[in-house]
């Protein structure tokens, strides 16, 4: 039977939103096993509150219990996470910097291996969020997968885009994920490589096991491999005054260029009205 950890509410959810920590097996196999279930309803949107609950559940597992496996889901079945909450992101001063940053290196870093459970939708920030654990287990018969912010005209910035230009490195498919917005399956998510397999829990546990995750984990050089391992991905997070600034500096020489063209242009047509 599964064993109550502990709960952390979400702060600003009327709904009773929390994040639920258990150990999902009575197998003695499986006693340093770790769910995190969050439920925030309607759609576990990347709110600061919701952020700063996530957080502070992975403190507690990391100070408060023996190491292990982390396994994140989401208790609403058609959301693993619909990313962030636009309105509130833009109206809360520092939320990248302070919040959603903070969570992606705290994943990305964990000193324990973390898998997403993505039982449901996870679009945008969501997706963000699953990439940058260890791993990702995908319900093979319901939701996807989608880097959307191509129809949301919102350009990636370094942080959100890192993980995966790191983790994906097939050209065609990271076009494909940045460029066009593909929703992906569980299937084409697995025949892509982004998740490691398909199904529930019960397949995450064997995921678990099949990898020797509950060995690796022992070794004292766990977190210094996965620093080095991701070494940009974190550098992008650490510098990003100065990567905000390589991305501002790129897209005025875009527009540059573009300035420049549109003369050319103006004047070829003047050219060729005057012979008319």
């Amino acid at each position: 039977m599964p064993k109550q950890l502990f709960t952390v509410p979400v702060p600003s959810s009327t709904d009773g939103g929390n994040f639920s920590c258990t150990v999902p097996s009575g197998r003695e196999e499986d006693k340093n096993i770790y769910l995190l279930t969050f439920t925030s309803p309607a759609e576990n949107r990347l709110t600061p509150e919701f952020i700063e609950a996530f957080l502070l559940s992975l403190d507690i597992i990391e100070h408060g219990f023996p190491k292990g496996v982390l396994i994140t889901t989401s208790g609403i079945q058609k959301f693993f996470s619909n990313g962030l909450d636009l309105q509130r992101a833009l109206s809360f001063p520092g939320f990248l910097e302070n919040y959603l940053y903070k969570l992606f290196r705290r994943l990305l870093t964990y000193p324990m291996p973390t898998i997403a459970l993505v039982n449901g939708h996870a679009f945008a920030g969501g997706f963000m969020t699953a990439m940058y654990h260890d791993y990702r287990v995908q319900n093979p018969k319901k939701g996807f997968l989608c880097l959307n912010e191509i129809a949301l005209g919102i350009p990636l910035t370094p942080p959100m885009r890192s993980v995966f230009l790191e983790k994906i490195k097939d050209a065609s498919l990271l076009r494909s994920v940045i460029l066009e917005g593909r929703r992906f399956t569980g299937q084409q998510a697995l025949d892509s490589g982004i998740v490691d397999a398909l199904g529930g829990l019960p397949e995450t546990i064997q995921l678990v096991h099949e990898r020797g995750l509950l060995q690796i984990v022992k070794s004292p050089a766990f977190v210094a491999l996965k620093e080095r391992m991701w070494s940009r991905v974190l550098d992008s997070i650490d510098n990003l005054s100065e990567n905000d600034a390589s991305d501002e500096r790129r897209h005025q020489r875009t527009e540059s260029l573009s300035a420049e063209g549109k003369t050319r242009a103006e004047q070829w047509d003047g050219r060729k009205e005057s012979k008319l």
